[in-house]
């Protein structure tokens, strides 16, 4: 490890050096280099297309769930068909959507925003994506072959046990949702270090983009709440495969112990899914607004409040299971407190946009979107959590709706609107905003058509998991009308992609800032480079571009080789240099180690010794990975 150069105003490499820097982080191309890429860029966009793919098939799924449902008495689906669906799409949409995608735009463009070439542990990084992909071929591919889970994305004890599920369908799903959370791990590892370690000289913590702190409060509270879900789910294996005693009633076990396992995890995930989005949105005011987010200050710290806080209200799912009421009441009050720090959130945007010329793109109209549905969403959050409430409502439609008003409200769309923004950073190409603003209100529409009756359904007490119902109960015109919004919802999505797919080859040039942004990911290229920055920048301000334009210059830091893979080492707190880290190149052991992984925990639904076989080629294809290199005498 050495120190860099210096740090010096910008400077401009001759045509030779930059050829040998392009060579120095040059990735394989075509089908070798698919097995064997670790650039940070190449991996997040990975993680952002599979998880946009699972989106699609798991919609289709849903929209089949609607369908079962238009009328009383269907018989589109049959009892046993529709579980299997509605445990899919809740289980892709949760595990292999929402936290994947959430994690592949902060790989993608959290290196960028801080001001690095790559992230900390670039193999690491891949060998998380493998792990992902495998698991959810596994997981979607048991629903071809009839072996689909079927017991509910929760996976409630008995129902999940042998005697009521004796097929392999919960096998697969404990068994996979272990796999993948490994993957959600590994990232949210990278992404910590990085964040902490690797930005740019003089972007202290009080300078870091707003999404880089949603990024870094998403990642911590995943380190925390995903050995909840892998102890229960590894739990439930044991107790399906060689007969322990956890969980089961008539062995001594506790069912409930598995619900307070998996919401002790689940309602974080929530929380998980949505601080990302919230700097999502902080992000696309900043810029269509042209001026600094309003209370900076008070908008990190309710992120790292909600991190916190969302910690403590697991048992609010669990209100009707007979718990003593002194601690359901202790959870009510948790459930109602984090409205605060989400209140902070809301009242600083508006601020924000508060007299504000506002630039009404197709970013911005997500953002406008997310607003209306997510305050909905709220508010009805804050009703269940009062107990005489939620009982009366527990375990129906009503449950449904606010799940989704906060779900898609609180992520999709702002999800959407910054696959908008970032997209001429991905492709360097600019989508059509025509197309964006169809596809808005086709979205908007379609989703308050498909939910809010919903709420309705639930106090009229239409029960939710269930396939089917007579006409005597009067549910049919409302279910009709969801129905046809769910159309129309999954229509405006249609319309995004097809608008993405059309950019890629019509879409017009973005050039490297086409919106005026102030963050360091719009200082490079559209696309960037394979190296990101050619040369460090040093940050002196919040908003680094929008003070560069002011002064007309910048300094960057120099001393980097072009003949290694170096990176730029800074203190946590002010992001002082300490020292360049080499990074390796790209290599094939992330993908065979990954495939050794998924060989033990596919097996480990067939037989345990399968797990044991797999663990011993885990460890030679680690042996392979780790085995010493010395990449800084590369290129001596």
């Amino acid at each position: 490890m050495t120190h860099p150069t210096s740090l010096q105003h910008e400077i401009h490499d001759t045509p030779e050096e930059t050829e040998q820097l392009a060579r120095t982080w040059h990735s394989p191309r075509g089908f070798p280099g698919w097995f064997t890429q670790v650039n940070q860029r190449m991996i997040g966009r990975r993680f952002i297309i599979t998880g946009f793919i699972f989106f699609l098939l798991a919609g289709v799924l849903g929209l089949l769930i609607r369908t079962q449902l238009a009328g009383p008495e269907q018989q589109f689906l049959d009892p046993g068909l529709y579980n299997q669906f509605f445990t899919m799409h809740g289980t892709v949409m949760m595990f292999f959507f929402a936290i994947p995608v959430m994690e592949g735009f902060a790989i993608y463009v959290v290196p960028l925003m801080v001001g690095t070439r790559d992230m900390a542990f670039p193999r690491l990084n891949a060998f998380g994506y493998y792990i992902y992909l495998i698991g959810g071929i596994v997981l979607f591919g048991s629903l071809l072959v009839g072996m689909a889970p079927d017991a509910g994305w929760f996976n409630y004890v008995p129902l999940a046990g042998k005697e009521y599920s004796p097929g392999y369908g919960v096998d697969i799903w404990t068994t996979m949702i272990t796999f993948i959370e490994v993957s959600a791990l590994t990232a949210a590892v990278e992404l910590i270090v990085t964040i902490l370690r690797l930005r740019a000289p003089g972007m202290a913590l009080n300078r870091m983009p707003p999404f880089v702190w949603a990024a870094l409060v998403m990642s911590f509270m995943i380190v925390f709440a995903m050995p909840a879900v892998i102890v229960s789910s590894t739990l439930l294996i044991l107790d399906r495969l060689v007969d322990t005693q956890f969980f089961l009633v008539e062995s001594g076990g506790q069912p409930l112990l598995w619900q307070h396992l998996f919401w002790y995890f689940g309602h974080p995930e929530v929380y998980i899914i949505l601080v990302p989005a919230l700097g999502m949105i902080s992000t696309i005011i900043i810029t269509f607004t042209g001026r600094p987010i309003f209370g900076y200050t008070a908008l990190v710290l309710s992120v790292v409040s909600i991190g916190f806080v969302s910690f403590g209200l697991w048992v609010h799912h669990m209100f009707t299971t007979g718990l003593p009421q002194l601690g359901m009441s202790f959870f009510t009050a948790a459930s109602v407190t984090i409205a605060i720090p989400s209140g902070v959130q809301i009242f600083c945007w508006i601020a924000s946009l508060w007299g504000a010329k506002i630039r009404f793109a197709t970013p911005m109209l997500w953002v406008l979107g997310f607003f209306a549905i997510f305050v909905i969403g709220g508010l009805t959050g804050v009703m269940i959590a009062s107990i005489p409430f939620d009982t009366q409502v527990h375990d129906t439609f009503f449950l449904v709706a606010h799940f989704h008003y906060v779900l898609i409200g609180g992520a999709v769309f702002p999800l959407i609107g910054a696959l908008y923004y970032w997209w001429p950073k991905f492709t360097g190409r600019l989508m059509s905003e025509k197309g964006g603003k169809w596809s808005f209100w086709l979205a908007f529409i379609g989703f308050n058509v498909t939910f809010f009756p919903m709420h309705q359904l639930g106090l009229e007490g239409m029960p939710r998991r269930v396939y089917t119902y007579t006409a005597e109960m009067g549910w049919g015109d409302l279910n009709l009308l969801s129905t046809l919004g769910s159309f129309v919802l999954a229509a405006g999505f249609v319309v995004t992609l097809i608008n993405a797919i059309w950019s890629l080859y019509r879409g017009q040039p973005a050039g490297a800032n086409p919106w005026n942004a102030p963050t360091l990911e719009w200082s490079t290229d559209s696309p960037p480079p394979a190296y990101n920055y050619r040369h460090i920048p040093v940050v002196e301000s919040r908003w680094p571009l929008w003070d560069w334009q002011r002064r007309g210059e910048r300094r960057v830091v120099t001393g980097l080789s072009n003949q290694r893979r170096e990176i730029v080492i800074t203190s946590i707190l002010d992001a002082d240099p300490v020292g360049v880290q080499v990074l390796p190149h790209p290599t094939i052991w992330p993908f065979i180690a990954a495939v050794a992984a998924s060989s033990g925990f596919i097996g480990l639904i067939f037989h345990p010794i399968f797990f044991v076989m797999g663990f011993f080629l885990v460890f030679c294809a680690l042996v392979g990975w780790f085995w010493p290199r010395r990449p800084w005498k590369e290129a001596i």
